[in-house]
């Protein structure tokens, strides 16, 4: 007696989560039809059936990619925070743990980065969600610059946002590129001095 058939929400996620294991350990050249349905256990007609062609497939991926990377969620223990620089400091913390707990993931960015040179809608997928990554940190930027107008002479919302986020990417890349000698409380510490003493 055969099983049940699994719902097309389902098999569309079960796609997706093996073309992101095929390219977050193998990288986007490996990511093809035959070893996405080999990883799913499932057939290149019923691939090609969710996934019309690879590029669709490897924009999902772009998607879950930019989904689960370029997302801010300012938690409630961060809002409580009374010092706005304190609490851009306890962000940056935050997201620099997070980003560069998983090397692969920024190796999988770059790749993506790349191919946008190459794709315009890579290229306007990723430019997008970058920036409504770093509009995200704007909020936070206002109020400390309104909390120590001096310290921040000359700085406006949107450079103190961009400039968090490099501190962030930065760090992202370190270690991505040295994993086994990434200190991230020296790059926190590193960050803290930058912004001066409280």
């Amino acid at each position: 007696m055969p099983g049940r058939k699994a719902s097309e929400a389902t098999r569309r996620q079960q796609i997706l989560r093996a073309a992101y294991d095929v390219a977050i350990h193998e990288g986007l050249e490996a990511l093809t039809i035959r070893t996405v349905a080999q990883r799913a256990g499932l057939s290149t007609g019923l691939i090609l059936f969710h996934s019309r062609t690879k590029d669709e497939l490897v924009l999902a991926v772009l998607d879950h990619l930019l989904a689960t990377t370029t997302v801010l969620q300012v938690t409630d223990d961060i809002r409580q925070i009374v010092s706005p620089r304190d609490r851009l400091l306890a962000l940056l913390r935050r997201e620099m743990w997070r980003l560069s707990s998983e090397p692969r993931r920024t190796r999988l960015f770059f790749e993506f980065w790349e191919l946008g040179l190459k794709q315009r809608r890579v290229r306007a997928r990723m430019r997008r969600e970058l920036d409504r990554y770093r509009e995200a940190f704007r909020p936070i930027a206002e109020e400390v610059l309104i909390a120590a107008p001096s310290r921040f002479a000359g700085v406006t919302a949107d450079g103190l946002a961009a400039v968090s986020v490099s501190f962030i990417k930065g760090c992202a890349v370190q270690s991505m590129i040295d994993p086994g000698n990434v200190n991230i409380d020296e790059f926190i510490a590193a960050t803290q001095g930058l912004f001066g003493a409280a």
